[in-house]
């Protein structure tokens, strides 16, 4: 297989408000695993279908939003590689060594020019999904799936300044591959882009804020439209706060639910979308048809949706 470099999101470090509401939502509710709760009283979460010990660490704090977002990168020497990149293109990088962050190898943090920091890294401690690797069937053991079937975390959104050069850096440093793009009818200023360092519509995009370092989803994969719908009736049986109900994305082409946690933060759950390679062509939606790339099956914009972050 061709893909190597970074391979893809690997952790999402998100703050909550009230963390026996928050474990009470991304646990029992939408059906995350919790693997473990380290000395300071972080809480860590995988998905069934992730080898990686972790992809979301909750941390208990005065606001809501994101404290990081880490990457996970082919080998060591791709690590090395990266943070010889970053510095040729004038990006500060600090070394964080081996086991400061739990189950973790070595990491490259730094800021992007949206004010959000990012980690890279190239080992995590692989805890498996309970199949095995040797004649390891389709299904998990009873019980490992619940509430809303969540596969693993696909990807995240992130507001704030300078989106451009956010979507210059992943491009040009991390080698990942412009897809999609929102832009201005008029001005044709952007304001939102999307990029791929795999064969999915993103792996991370990037929304136009006025103010830095700003939160708006984490996505969790689902396996089908049955499975969207299924978690679409555990949202209303437990009466969590919906901002978008079932529908489709023209950007991207997913199936799309978005909702809140018990602190604010965006999640969606999300499924289908189209296989982008290398030699797509990007894709260009202005603001004349915002409902459409938007939402395209009723073709409505949501002015939280583009509003509302943390």
């Amino acid at each position: 297989m061709a893909l190597r470099g970074v391979l893809r999101l690997g952790e999402v470090c998100i703050r909550v408000l009230d963390m026996k509401a928050a474990r009470r939502h991304y646990g029992d509710r939408m059906g995350l695993i919790e693997v473990m709760t380290d000395a300071e009283g972080k809480h860590y979460y995988k998905a069934w279908d992730e080898h990686d010990h972790h992809c979301i660490v909750l941390r208990e704090a005065d606001s809501a939003g994101i404290d990081s977002f880490a990457f996970k990168v082919y080998d060591d020497q791709t690590l090395t590689d990266l943070e010889e990149k970053l510095n040729a293109y004038g990006i500060p990088v600090e070394r964080i060594a081996a086991g400061v962050y739990p189950k973790s190898g070595r990491r490259l943090q730094f800021v992007l020019p949206s004010g959000h920091t990012m980690h890279l890294y190239a080992e995590k401690e692989q805890i498996g999904n309970t199949l095995g690797t040797s004649n390891p069937g389709v299904m998990p053991d009873e019980g490992v799936v619940r509430g809303f079937r969540i596969n693993r975390i696909d990807h995240v959104l992130l507001g704030g300044v300078n989106i451009d050069e956010n979507a210059k850096l992943f491009q040009e440093v991390f080698e990942f591959d412009m897809t999609e793009r929102l832009v201005d009818a008029d001005s044709k200023q952007s304001l939102a882009l999307f990029v791929s360092c795999s064969t999915k519509p993103h792996d991370v995009a990037f929304v136009l804020q006025p103010e830095p370092n700003r939160f708006h989803h984490v996505s969790f994969l689902l396996d089908s439209i049955n499975d969207l719908f299924h978690a679409a009736d555990l949202i209303g049986k437990y009466r969590i706060p919906v901002d978008v109900n079932t529908n489709r994305h023209g950007i991207t082409r997913g199936a799309t639910i978005y909702f809140f946690d018990p602190s604010g933060n965006r999640n969606e759950v999300f499924t289908g979308g189209y296989v982008h390679y290398p030699d797509t062509p990007v894709l260009t939606w202005d603001t004349s048809d915002l409902g459409a790339a938007s939402f395209s099956q009723d073709n409505t914009p949501r002015e939280s949706f583009f509003n509302v972050l943390t």
